[in-house]
């Protein structure tokens, strides 16, 4: 039975399809686990976006640092974080970059909603 997923404002859902157009992009990113590839990537970017065939929307999100845009190109943020490693950027970054918000601010929305859960 097929179901409709209501739409999240803000939110892009990470689901079969964005998966499908993402594909190229994470394996990608998947392959910076591999300290030997993130250093080919860092010496020829273009030349390691073409070997793994990403699009021009999925190249220039990469070439302009944009999460939101990579998230957009069907990005999966899990992968996209071995990218974020290349930049010195952990998954704090990520979440600040998708929600708008400084790390510091983003942290501190963390806290407060950790504080509203109840405990045990």
């Amino acid at each position: 039975m097929a179901t409709h997923q209501q739409p999240i404002p803000g939110t892009i859902l990470f689901d079969g399809a964005q998966a499908q157009k993402g594909y190229a992009l994470n394996k990608m990113c998947f392959s910076f686990n591999d300290a030997g590839n993130r250093d080919v990537f860092r010496r020829d970017e273009e030349a390691y976006m073409r070997h793994y065939g990403l699009n021009e929307a999925q190249a220039q999100a990469i070439r302009d640092r944009n999460v939101l845009a990579l998230l957009a190109a069907g990005g999966n943020v899990y992968y996209l974080a071995k990218f974020a490693g290349i930049l010195g950027l952990d998954v704090q970054d990520l979440g600040a970059a998708q929600t708008g918000l400084s790390k510091e601010e983003f942290k501190a929305r963390l806290v407060r909603q950790n504080q509203q859960l109840p405990h045990f």
